[in-house]
């Protein structure tokens, strides 16, 4: 059976067939929400809440073909509700700064790099480069168009190449606003 046809009998009322698209999707939710949430006892927070909330709302997707991507968008919004009930987003001007050992590529640790970006901006690396999901699909999730996030991605690679350049330098790792 198809994931559309699974999508129609889940609206219709078949429990299995919910619970068959979740099993579908549990290994790409899992791993959305560990790149965004980090702890383990939040990723299993935000993963019951997002299939709690799909199920309450399944009624209200209009077009089967884009279950994958409602859902997704409903797991997002649930880390950045988590990620807000933690206050886990740090100013840069309170991030330790280290000394790099020879130049700032040996010691980059991109999802370090990632993670000081604002939320908006993560999202679209996390999706796009982590979990390799098409431009357009994530342009999708995150209700912006194609060009939009191609656009946006072009200045974050060019905000990420800035900043190894500036850490490099001995200089300070930080997003101009």
């Amino acid at each position: 059976m198809d994931i559309q046809q699974q999508v129609e009998n889940a609206r219709n009322g078949d429990h299995r067939a919910f619970l068959q698209l979740m099993k579908h999707m549990e290994g790409r939710l899992y791993r959305i929400a560990h790149a965004m949430v980090k702890r383990q006892e939040d990723i299993v927070d935000v993963m019951q809440e997002t299939i709690i909330s799909a199920y309450e709302a399944l009624p209200q997707l209009r077009e089967s073909h884009f279950f994958e991507t409602w859902v997704i968008r409903i797991l997002i919004n649930q880390c950045n509700l988590t990620l807000r009930k933690r206050k886990q987003i740090i100013p840069f001007s309170e991030i330790r700064q280290s000394t790099p050992p020879h130049t700032a590529y040996d010691s980059v640790d991109i999802r370090q790099v990632v993670d000081q970006l604002e939320e908006d901006k993560r999202q679209l690396i996390i999706l796009h480069y982590f979990q390799d999901i098409p431009l357009r699909q994530v342009a999708e999730i995150l209700d912006i168009s194609e060009s939009t996030a191609k656009t946006r991605l072009h200045r974050i690679r060019k905000l990420l190449s800035r900043w190894i350049e500036d850490q490099e330098e001995g200089g300070h790792t930080h997003e101009k606003r």
